[in-house]
């Protein structure tokens, strides 16, 4: 072989392997990323919902890792001894408190079913007819008793007069024209589904045992009948949230059955909510759901077509239309940022000191100062994320441009950095309002009850049923959000809307009627 074949084969050989060595690295960050995308599809299924950030020792600990991966300030035998100490001790303290809690007053308002318990007679034949009472040892202990149907049979006394003519009161409005359910058996149902997350079927099977046969196909019709029936106050709720010059914007699949021989679709419901008490705002909060048969943009631009203002959402792309004119101005939400690093911080084993651990630290800091200001006004806000804020949100940019450089494009720590810096003017437009919150929490909460339902009811029967739902949904979370007892609630409108003038619908929102129905007191802000 000359020296030039010698020369050509070693050429092709060096190509060769430098063609293996780009595709092998290409394979494993495939892998790497197809890993993290597993890991996050196991989480949503089986793991915990939490995304707290624990003390690293902890997660050490938890993990199983030997003490002498710990960093060095911690990793000695007391300093373990410690951790461990501290944790026997909050047990103790919690089964202490749980304890006195025991031993405590029952509530108040509860009634109260007394049962006096005689002593036996002495026995001496002389002093049992003359004992006196001398005081009395009384304990309490919390009952349950199922709750029990009854039958309300209306009386419309017929009275005659003298000059002949013949007197009675018209017949009380049902829920249901000419239906058997009462405002206080729909209120129940409608709670249990869509607050209490029992499907019909189960609440048909409750009520078989307690002897009323009640078809899941008959509980469906009352809900679609009285859902009907409360569109129009739905209606009153979403116009009061687009009141507000802020709001939160969200959205969650639903499983929708497609009717006879067709399959089974994803339907969406759409969630926009009102609630500015973070910024020392005292206007009621309110939740507005609305359903679609799927995820178009055109669903979120026809809702919003007549408001203005800020909306907070994540940054799916069927908003991008809402914010082209300007009337309407993004805000973009932390939370879903740092969701993208802790996917991959629960991928590598949540190790303190990786790169997706670092970012997670840097953006709880943001969060900290958060809870410092939650509930002032929004001139306080503003003044404290100026000193506070911007110095954090300009150090973590400056480390996102460094560490985004040091990664592959292809990571998925690359991905979840490139997203940060792509909305970026979004994700710290709330630093220049007050009235603006760093994350979108407030939609996410509003879903939880949905995405726990599903998994009960497993499916909508059509896009009516989803239509329903908004309704009941729309009612219930904000009844819960004003701290109002939501079947009670349903129960006082359901009793009293059929006869209710349409232009005066808004007398019926929840915060409106509250004190008539005696409404609990503002509940503490939830994080």
């Amino acid at each position: 072989m000359t020296f030039d074949e010698l020369l050509a084969n070693h050429a092709a050989i060096t190509a060769q392997a430098e063609h293996d060595r780009q595709a092998l690295q290409i394979a494993l960050l495939t892998i790497d990323k197809l890993k993290t995308e597993i890991a996050y599809l196991k989480r949503m299924r089986y793991g915990r919902s939490s995304e707290r950030l624990e003390h690293d020792t902890q997660m050490l600990l938890m993990d199983g890792m030997h003490a002498s991966s710990l960093p060095a300030q911690s990793c000695d035998d007391e300093s373990l001894g410690n951790v461990v100490e501290l944790q026997r001790e909050r047990r103790k303290r919690q089964a202490k408190d749980a304890a006195l809690a025991a031993a405590s007053d029952l509530p108040a308002h509860l009634p109260r079913r007394t049962v006096v318990h005689p002593p036996q007679p002495c026995g001496c034949g002389a002093c049992d007819s003359d004992r006196r009472q001398i005081g009395a040892d009384v304990s309490e202990q919390l009952d349950y008793e199922p709750g029990s149907f009854h039958v309300l049979r209306h009386v419309r006394p017929k009275l005659a007069c003298g000059c002949g003519r013949i007197a009675q009161a018209f017949a009380p409005a049902r829920p249901i024209t000419r239906g058997l359910p009462g405002a206080g058996l729909l209120a129940h149902v409608a709670v249990s589904k869509f607050a209490d997350h029992q499907p019909l079927y189960r609440q048909s099977q409750i009520h078989a045992r307690e002897g009323v046969p009640l078809s899941r196909s008959t509980l469906c019709d009352w809900l679609a009948q009285a859902a009907r029936l409360l569109t129009p106050l739905a209606d009153a709720v979403g116009r009061y949230v687009l009141q507000a010059a802020k709001i939160h914007g969200d959205d969650t699949p639903v499983r929708v059955l497609g009717g006879k021989g067709a399959a089974a679709r994803t339907g969406r419901l759409w969630v926009y909510v009102r609630d500015d008490r973070p910024a020392g705002d005292a206007s009621a909060p309110a939740v507005w759901l609305q359903y679609s048969a799927n995820r178009k943009g055109e669903h979120p631009q026809r809702h919003l077509r007549h408001w203005r203002g800020i909306l907070q959402a994540d940054a799916f792309a069927g908003y991008n239309a809402l914010y082209e004119g300007g009337d309407i101005i993004e805000a973009a939400c932390w939370s879903h940022a740092r969701r993208k690093f802790w996917d991959i911080h629960e991928r590598q084993h949540r190790l303190p000191g990786t790169l997706a651990h670092q970012g997670l630290e840097r953006i709880g800091r943001l969060f900290a100062i958060e809870a410092d200001i939650r509930g002032r006004p929004p001139d306080e806000r503003y003044t404290a994320r100026q000193q506070r804020t911007r110095v954090e949100l300009d150090e973590l940019k400056a480390w996102l441009d460094q560490a985004l450089s040091q990664l592959s494009a292809k990571s998925a720590l690359a991905g979840a950095i490139g997203y940060t810096l792509t909305n970026w003017r979004a994700l710290t437009r709330f630093v220049a309002d007050g009235r603006i919150e760093a994350h979108n929490n407030a939609a996410e909460r509003a879903l939880r009850a949905v995405a726990i339902g599903r998994k009960n009811y497993l499916h909508l029967g059509s896009d009516t049923g989803g239509a329903s739902a908004a309704v009941f949904y729309t009612l219930i979370g904000t009844a819960k959000l004003n701290a109002i007892e939501p079947q009670a609630y349903l129960r006082y409108v359901l009793e009293r809307i059929g006869e209710h003038p349409i232009n005066r619908i808004d007398e019926l929102l929840p915060w409106v009627v509250a004190e008539r129905m005696g409404a609990k007191p503002d509940q503490p802000l939830a994080a």
